[in-house]
């Protein structure tokens, strides 16, 4: 199992924060460092001092890291065009010398669009908009140089494209889907996907959506090892009662709420935690780090729960 720490800037962080972050986690032995990609806060965080773009964040952290993998959960596709995305994510490649993934969505926050003057159709329209730019994504990285790449859709066409920059990666950049796996979506990530994550969801749920993926890929003729299989939790770790309960405090929960429905308690509980999901296939957890302030939970994780897995 490995272990990448997931940010959530849009509650209030800038991007030094986010750089202490990473290359802390970078220095810790993390496997990767991302963010998600939101442009308004949610709940009660004021999201001072403002929002930041999620690949101008990455494009910074791709100069001052060397090792760590970087990327989104999930950019939505209503925030851009295919094709400037495409081109995007390939430059940040390049800058990184080949570690960035791309989390990848529909989009679901009504607000934040309605706040910065972002479209927000229908949720059909908005899964149509995302299956053919994700289409377009992976067929323009994987033309070969020196070839065109046309696409003709129902909301996008392409035409000539010379299909430029190329990332790093080859093929392509990795590709990370998620969700509950249903019909659709399983069978967008066995067309596309490089990895297939189960976000916030209990033990059981995410392998039940872990095996209508596996369905998926197999009736695609992938090979099964071919899809990678992760989750995301939030986390909370602490050496006392007291340290946990100080945590818990910080992100405004309740500390037995969290036990049952994230990543919470001693270090042993959280492998053993993260044991059950590498039981249903999980390889990789996303921990959603929420007090980007608290160093000391990073590297009680890196010394008392990564060496476990």
């Amino acid at each position: 199992m490995r272990l990448r720490v997931f940010t959530e800037p849009q509650q209030g962080a800038d991007y030094e924060d986010l750089l202490r972050v990473a290359q802390a986690a970078e220095s810790l032995g993390f496997d990767g460092f991302f963010r998600s990609d939101h442009y308004l806060s949610m709940g009660d965080a004021t999201g001072l001092p403002g929002p930041s773009d999620a690949w101008t964040t990455l494009a910074g952290l791709a100069r001052e890291t060397s090792r760590i993998r970087l990327g989104t959960l999930v950019s939505p596709a209503t925030f851009r065009l295919p094709g400037p995305l495409a081109i995007t994510v390939a430059q940040v490649d390049q800058m990184s010398g080949g570690r960035v993934e791309l989390g990848f969505g529909a989009g679901w926050f009504s607000a934040e669009h309605t706040a910065y003057g972002i479209a927000f159709p229908d949720v059909s329209t908005r899964y149509d908009l995302f299956a053919e730019q994700l289409a377009i994504i992976d067929g323009l990285w994987q033309t070969p140089t020196g070839q065109r790449f046309d696409f003709a859709g129902e909301h996008y066409r392409l035409q000539d494209s010379p299909a430029l920059p190329k990332p790093v990666q080859q093929p392509r950049v990795p590709i990370i889907l998620g969700g509950a796996g249903k019909r659709r979506s399983a069978a967008l990530a066995a067309a596309h996907a490089d990895e297939y994550n189960s976000a916030f969801a209990p033990v059981n749920e995410s392998g039940q959506v872990f095996d209508r993926v596996r369905t998926a890929v197999a009736e695609a003729g992938r090979p099964a090892d071919s899809m990678t299989y992760s989750v995301a939790q939030i986390v909370c770790v602490g050496r006392t009662d007291a340290e946990l309960r100080r945590r818990a405090e910080a992100l405004g929960r309740d500390l037995d709420e969290l036990r049952a429905n994230g990543l919470a308690g001693s270090p042993a509980e959280v492998v053993d935690k993260l044991g059950e999901f590498a039981g249903v296939g999980a390889s990789r957890a996303y921990l959603q780090l929420m007090d980007l302030t608290d160093s000391d939970q990073l590297e009680l994780i890196a010394a008392e729960v990564a060496p476990q897995l």
